[in-house]
């Protein structure tokens, strides 16, 4: 069993982070001040560019390594007995223990493969509740894609795992939440619930009711997404290529796909080379006005506009405002608010890359949640 000092790094929530992806969660809460102790990714390749992007911050590795494989492991014999030995550790330690982390989401997602449970994605969503519900980690963070509640069959899958959640100590509280008010240059909704474990120091911090608890989920945003979306934001013009067009709007700079280009350095990035070739249509792509959004394929940014979403993938292609192509690797990467520094190797195949940014929880989103969670607990 490894063994270690208590409070050696400071922090007082160890985090075990599942689904990690390439690791904009785990960053958010990382830079909030959480230790991340353990990392659980099942594609090698995701958690490669995990590892990638951490050395070349020098960021500490986790205490107790960085695994690839299906959670379902860790419930399952040698895998259940070298996990529960972690815990055990720092249960001596008296340290406080969360487990974060993002189920795939295509089997709930609208535009997905919408199987639900009886998906192989949707199946893990319940392996994850059951980690939870076994291991009993102080806290959890759960996020998932609206669709998780905004479709009925779905929703009462949901309710199910908030039920089994409740049934074995655990408060909750949800909220749906808006990329957009957290400062990220994109419209996308995600479900983030957190649990506390009854009788621990951070469940006697709350007000409980009906295995419930108010979080304040909404104070302190530096942006309201309702009001945001309802500015006088510029409509499409006719595209240019290459072209210059001043920022003249009353509206959040901010918020706009431009100045996260400008701030992330996209044209000198590392990964401003990665981007899909135009084999067919670029004629097509010229009559794309920029900021025409309306389509459910190649749609073409407004620079001085947020973004509909991240998911850059087959079925979804955004267009760069004012460059005849797709956009790059490093351009989504700003869309996703990741910090500058923030870069994938080059010999990960170009999907994957695309992939691993569209999936993962805006990295602005990620540390205001990380935030709040410690501001609220006085963790």
């Amino acid at each position: 069993m490894l063994l270690r000092k208590k409070k050696e790094t400071g922090s007082d929530m160890k985090i075990f982070s599942f689904f990690a992806g390439v690791g904009m969660l785990d960053l958010g809460f990382q830079d909030a001040g959480y230790e991340i102790v353990f990392v659980n990714e099942f594609k090698k390749e995701f958690m490669d560019s995990y590892c990638y992007a951490r050395r070349k911050r020098n960021y500490n590795q986790p205490i107790y390594g960085y695994h690839v494989n299906d959670i379902n492991y860790y419930l399952e014999d040698m895998g259940e007995h070298i996990f529960q030995q972690y815990i055990d550790n720092e249960r001596q330690n008296n340290e406080l223990i969360g487990f974060i982390g993002g189920p795939p989401c295509p089997d709930f997602s609208v535009g997905g493969k919408n199987k639900g449970r009886e998906g192989e994605n949707g199946k893990l969503a319940k392996s994850y509740i059951d980690m939870i519900c076994h291991f009993r980690p102080d806290f959890f963070l759960f996020e998932n894609v609206k669709g998780l509640i905004k479709t009925q069959k779905h929703r009462e899958y949901f309710e199910e795992l908030k039920c089994e959640l409740k049934q074995n100590g655990y408060i909750l509280t949800e909220q749906l939440m808006n990329s957009l008010d957290f400062g990220v240059p994109q419209d996308r909704e995600r479900i983030f619930m957190i649990g506390v474990l009854k009788g621990n120091e951070l469940a006697r911090k709350v007000i409980c009711i009906n295995d419930t608890f108010a979080f304040p989920w909404n104070v302190n945003l530096p942006y309201d997404s309702a009001i945001v979306k309802k500015m006088n934001w510029p409509k499409p013009q006719k595209y240019r290529e290459k072209s210059v067009r001043k920022f003249k709007y009353n509206v959040p700079k901010n918020l706009t796909v431009e100045e996260w280009f400008r701030r992330n350095n996209v044209y000198r990035h590392p990964n401003k080379k990665d981007v899909f070739k135009v084999k067919a249509g670029k004629e097509k792509m010229l009559t794309i006005q920029e900021g025409d959004t309306s389509r459910k394929s190649f749609k073409r940014l407004h620079r001085w506009k947020y973004s509909p979403t991240a998911a850059y993938g087959n079925n979804e292609v955004h267009l760069h405002p004012y460059r005849t192509r797709r956009l790059s690797v490093a351009e989504a990467m700003a869309i996703q608010s990741l910090p500058a520094w923030f870069e994938l190797p080059s010999d990960v195949c170009l999907s994957a890359k695309f992939k691993m940014v569209g999936n993962g929880v805006p990295y602005l989103m990620s540390y205001k949640i990380a935030e709040k969670i410690r501001l609220f607990f006085e963790i």
